[in-house]
């Protein structure tokens, strides 16, 4: 651990999709203290050494301290595992896998292992939110609204895999608001959940939902079917004013006024924790978010609804 915090962290970079390319690379170039050395990719190369697969690079790159996987959740689980067993430090793309009970077992590994773990939720990154974290403390929230909407077209194009089983649907953009979420307010609790899954597909593609926390009331509606601009809006309603965290925490407002706003660094916010985790020998494994989705799906009630077709 100590050879590590003094020299740069050797990335392996796996999976060289879009969300790889628009933000994992550059918050690993603007990131000091980590390289990348290495990618594995079925379809593609970067550069620096390109492989196929995973277990080719962690053979050949004995000198990687570090894999990040950015490859869609089913399946995940093999190429995490490899990882860990190889002696490396792994971090996770939300969602960090296909099922809790891998992750746990992904958990005991680097615990065994003496290795870092890093389930990344990139939302809770965003500029606005360590504003309203710290302006919430201590207030009486009376209600928290979720809306989480966007065009499925425009996002995920062509992305087979969200549509399958494990792949999460219209959740894996609406995960980010629940990572923000939990980190805002303590012990969420999914109470009812509808989901609207278009015929011929296995997720859904809308979700309304009814949570609580304490006794606060909190609902949510993700939809895919936004066809104007994105909305990923959380709003607080408070005994001392209406809070929105906005523009999926690009910026908050209290009572129509704008109170916190900042450049989006969420992936280079990751990847510096990642090398501070590691530094520190310690490991960073929040699953709550994850949680509720699962409950979302355990506890919710099925509705077919148009077929959708990219």
């Amino acid at each position: 651990r100590t050879a590590v915090a003094l020299m740069s962290l050797r990335i392996g970079l796996v999976g060289l999709g879009t969300i790889a390319r628009a933000q994992h690379l550059p918050a690993i170039a603007a990131t000091d203290g980590i390289d990348l050395c290495a990618v594995a990719s079925r379809n593609a190369t970067a550069d620096v050494q390109s492989y196929t697969n995973i277990h080719t690079m962690l053979a050949i790159e004995p000198s990687l301290n570090a894999i990040t996987l950015c490859t869609p959740p089913q399946g995940r689980f093999e190429q995490a595992m490899a990882a860990l067993e190889s002696g490396r430090h792994l971090m996770l793309e939300k969602p960090p896998g296909a099922t809790l009970s891998e992750l746990d077992a992904l958990r005991r590994e680097a615990v065994r292992q003496g290795v870092t773990l890093f389930a990344t939720w990139h939302s809770r990154e965003a500029a606005a939110v360590p504003f309203v974290r710290s302006w919430l403390a201590g207030k009486t929230i009376r209600s928290i609204h979720i809306d989480w909407r966007e065009d499925v077209r425009k996002w995920h194009p062509g992305q087979a895999w969200i549509w399958q089983a494990g792949g999460l649907g219209v959740f894996d953009p609406g995960i980010n608001a629940l990572s923000i979420l939990t980190a805002l307010v303590k012990d969420v609790l999914m109470t009812k959940a509808d989901l609207y899954v278009p015929i011929g597909r296995q997720t859904p593609i809308a979700a309304d939902l009814v949570m609580k926390s304490g006794s606060t009331p909190i609902t949510a509606n993700f939809d895919w079917r936004e066809t104007g601009d994105e909305l990923w809006r959380i709003t607080f309603e408070t005994t001392e004013g209406t809070l929105v965290l906005d523009q999926g925490g690009a910026f908050a407002s209290i009572d129509g006024v704008i109170v916190a706003q900042g450049e989006n660094r969420e992936y280079a916010g990751l990847y510096a924790r990642f090398r501070d985790l590691i530094a520190a020998g310690q490991s960073d494994v929040d699953l709550s978010p994850f949680s509720l989705v699962a409950d979302a799906f355990l506890s919710g009630a099925y509705h077919l609804t148009d077929p959708f077709t990219d």
